[in-house]
């Protein structure tokens, strides 16, 4: 004889469920109850099977292991969303802008951008989140609290994301691989970034200029450059930089600090990047090259510049005169013809310069030193303007014309000579 299957009903949202015990649990959604609490860090759950599976963030217990890369994880939905790195899959759909998300709680959090929402508020300053994890985090901002503490190092840290990421520092583990050129990364975040190299997105827009940028970080840095805001100081110089890193790299200027080091010719380097270009050198490497001239360089920042050529692009404005510049290096140089600020000093004679390449050619003075040298017979110059002046023996150049006659002439020098036929001076 067949008996009807009993249900239980939600007198809430009028969800169903076959056992008392799920709808027990399904009915703390409503009530916020969480009466699972955690022994080391006081986190609340509202069954017990989260507080289990929230343990092994405190254990390292990871069991369940991906195939393909041996990434490991403390949950199997952990691991299932891990395997869409690898296959690509992205089956949630935003409606609005139709991006495409691996989690349907990534694709949930994403509405909130369209939808402006942002449910959460802070009980201290007021703020509001659109993330319970976001107001969790910034919770932490008040608190100081930093409750995940490296085993390795004692280093400790507000989010176990971030403990976890630090990890790997010590372990050398990078888990995450760019399927297109291999590159391998220990965050997520770093690869979905290196991602945007590939594919060329630019999601993160400034209001100002419509300049658009890759990475949120980029952009908040970009801003400074319109609102002169400088938060980082030298404490040796007092100069001042938009950036914690420009500071960092820096300060390697007063400490004489190279920590990067060349394997094939011992050069030392005060900043990776420096390294990264200058070991192209040795290989010749120039992988990124210009759609309209077929030019090819060693970086993508020295293509994105070049590319300014033929657009005609200058979006660096100075305040004080109006003159653009197509690379923001070349508008803090012109600043300084209106402030005045020399910031790099001859140790020798204590003359100052307002750029550091005319220190650096004003060294040569004292020394006696011929750093810069001719490619094509290897003659070597004190001064870099002597190199180019150089360079017109090879390439026939005469880039200084006579305004009376057209008659042109290698040097600035020879001209000036030349004008003192029409002017009989």
């Amino acid at each position: 004889m067949s008996t009807e299957e009993r249900t239980f009903k939600c007198e809430a949202c009028d969800k169903t469920f076959n056992r008392i015990e799920s709808l027990n649990n399904h009915f703390r959604i409503h009530t916020g109850e969480r009466p699972f609490k955690c022994e080391i860090c006081d986190g609340t759950f509202s069954q017990r099977g989260c507080l289990k599976k929230h343990m092994k963030i405190h254990t390292g217990e990871k069991p369940f292991k991906c195939e393909i890369c041996n990434g490991r994880f403390s949950r199997n939905e952990g691991l299932k969303d891990h395997m869409k790195i690898h296959t690509g899959e992205k089956p949630f759909k935003c409606e609005v802008c139709e991006k495409r998300f691996r989690q349907s709680g990534s694709l949930k959090k994403h509405m909130t951008i369209h939808t402006g929402e942002k449910p959460f508020e802070c009980e201290l300053c007021s703020v509001r989140l659109n993330r319970r994890e976001s107001l969790k985090m910034h919770m932490r901002t008040h608190t100081g609290e930093r409750t995940f503490k490296c085993e390795v190092c004692n280093k400790r840290f507000s989010q176990s994301g971030g403990l976890m990421s630090h990890i790997r520092i010590h372990t050398g583990e990078k888990p995450f691989k760019c399927g297109v050129c291999d590159e391998r990364f220990s965050e997520s975040g770093s690869l979905k970034k290196h991602m945007r190299m590939h594919t060329g997105e630019k999601p993160f827009k400034c209001e100002v200029c419509d300049g658009q940028f890759s990475c949120s970080l980029t952009l908040k840095n970009h801003i400074r450059i319109h609102t002169g805001e400088k938060p980082f100081k030298c404490e040796v110089c007092e100069k001042r930089f938009i950036q914690s890193g420009c500071l960092k790299k820096h300060m390697r200027i007063h400490t004489g600090e190279k920590p990067f080091k060349c394997e094939l010719c011992n050069g030392r380097f005060s900043r990776r990047a420096s390294l990264k270009m200058h070991i192209q050198i040795h290989t010749g490497e120039k992988p990124f090259k210009c759609e309209v001239c077929n030019k090819s360089f060693r970086n993508s920042e020295s293509l994105k510049v070049h590319i300014r050529i033929h657009t005609g692009e200058k979006p660096f404005k100075c305040e004080v005169c109006d003159e653009r510049f197509s690379q923001s290096g070349t508008l803090t140089k012109h600043i300084r013809i209106h402030t005045g600020e020399k910031p790099f000093k001859c140790e020798v004679c204590h003359e100052r310069f307002g750029q550091s390449q005319t220190l650096k050619n004003h060294i040569g003075i004292h020394t006696g030193e011929k750093i810069f040298k001719c490619e094509v017979c290897n003659t070597l110059f004190s001064h870099i303007g002597n190199l180019k002046n150089h360079m017109g023996t090879h390439t026939g150049e005469k880039p200084f014309e006579c305004e009376e006659c057209h008659e042109r002439f290698r040097y600035l020098g020879h001209l000036k000579m030349h004008m003192r036929r029409h002017t009989g001076e």
